[in-house]
């Protein structure tokens, strides 16, 4: 099936071009190293990473009121009608490492609104280098931001593309985290989903996606966005897919923009369908809220040390800072799904005799787990998974979902209730 699916495919004229709407000058050309091959095939089997790549992904939304020649049937509209465009603000940036020789996928994540210098613009928010100079200056601004790290490819893609992505590969099943509801008539922007676990189409999905009108903003959007990436992941990213890669690629491609060929576009798909999901890691950069009044915005401002310490972990780029490993100096934020607050003064207790004094219980956790999950909010997988020795059980997750003020985030399940007990010994007289 895939034999032929990789037939039907370089059947196509597109396989050795770009998918591109945006042709780069070559200064802008220059800024991604497309010299450098990172696939290559046969005609007897699909083709294959054949090294590491870094792609920076820009989700784009473009409002008629944003560019200077909106199409004639949005013209006497009395909203800000959402067009096909992709020369707008970024509100979702990712860059995306697909490691072939470990066998690993990270996401990183980028806050829209996160404070760095823009060649030629000055100090502004990441998201406009999109607006200013396109692609190439996202890059540049996304590589400065992360001290150098090279990025190989970019994909642009805007919100109708998203939408019509997630409903041809049938829809995503996701929980919900919470009741989530905005109404904006200026943009015809209507949000309305029940907290839950349910199956969402690309238009419910767009909403979760763009949900940012809550106390933590475009962080929490970041959160709830790296939860439907892993569930996609999971549950559409298959042999399946592959099948199906045509009949997607027809249906987004006048919503897409991107360096990759077909053929490139392909082996990542392909790579992704292979992963196993404890080796997908998703990460956010680090940083903090900037205070009010801080600046005449509202930014995100990234750690620099700690980036670089993220960077030469995920990116394999540069020398890392050293990482706290000391379970006395961790952050540990309990998140409980068990309804249960005695679960929870167990699971401090145990921690404590455990060496991990520094402990605060979170809100709770509003989807019932069977498993607990051990988050390493900040990257720090090797602590995250000496703690999960000293619990004795959970999973370790590599993704930034959890509480923003810990280092780690235990997202308590049922099974810390089933554990055996281990009883104290008692001498006799």
């Amino acid at each position: 099936m895939l034999s032929a699916t990789a037939g039907a495919i370089f059947a196509m004229s597109l396989a050795s071009m770009p998918l591109s709407q945006r042709k780069l000058s070559p200064a802008e050309a220059a800024v991604f190293s497309q010299k450098e091959r990172i696939s290559s095939n046969s005609a007897f089997r699909l083709p294959q990473l054949t090294r590491p790549v870094n792609i920076l992904v820009l989700g784009v939304k473009v409002l008629s009121t944003d560019v200077n020649n909106p199409p004639p049937d949005t013209k006497n509209l009395r909203y800000q009608a959402t067009i096909n465009s992709l020369e707008g603000l970024t509100d979702t940036m990712l860059l995306v490492r697909f490691s072939p020789d470990a066998k690993r996928l990270v996401v990183l994540s980028i806050p829209r609104d996160t404070r760095t210098e823009i060649e030629g613009y000055g100090i502004a928010k990441i998201n406009e280098a999109n607006v200013d100079g396109g692609p190439a200056l996202s890059a540049k601004a996304t590589s400065q931001l992360l001290g150098g790290v090279g990025i190989d490819r970019y994909i642009r893609i805007n919100v109708q593309g998203v939408q019509k992505l997630i409903d041809a590969l049938g829809g995503v099943t996701v929980y919900v985290p919470k009741d989530i509801k905005y109404q904006d008539d200026s943009q015809h922007l209507y949000i309305n989903l029940k907290a839950g676990k349910q199956h969402l189409n690309g238009d419910q999905t767009l909403q979760l996606l763009r949900f940012r009108y809550d106390e933590y903003g475009d962080i929490g959007r970041i959160q709830r966005q790296q939860m439907v990436i892993r569930s996609l992941m999971e549950q559409t990213l298959n042999p399946m897919t592959l099948a199906r890669f045509p009949s997607i690629l027809s249906v987004i491609q006048s919503h897409i923009d991107t360096n990759l060929t077909v053929e490139e576009l392909l082996a990542l798909v392909g790579f992704g369908a292979q992963m196993n999901r404890s080796n997908v890691q998703m990460l956010m950069v680090p940083g903090e809220f900037s205070a009010p009044g801080e600046y005449n915005a509202s930014y995100w401002l990234p750690s620099p040390e700690r980036i670089q310490t993220m960077v030469a972990q995920y990116f394999d780029f540069g020398a890392a800072f050293p990482t706290v490993t000391s379970p006395s100096a961790l952050r540990i934020s309990i998140q409980d799904s068990t309804q249960n607050s005695q679960a929870v003064q167990s699971v401090v207790t145990a921690l404590e005799r455990g060496g991990y004094p520094n402990v605060y219980v979170d809100r709770p956790w509003t989807e019932s787990l069977t498993q607990t999950r051990i988050v390493a909010q900040q990257g720090n997988g090797a602590a995250a998974e000496e703690l999960r020795r000293s619990l004795g059980l959970g999973e370790v997750r590599i993704e930034s979902t959890g509480s923003l003020d810990s280092d780690i985030t235990i997202q308590l399940g049922s099974d810390w209730l089933s554990r055996p007990v281990k009883q104290s010994s008692q001498t006799g007289p």
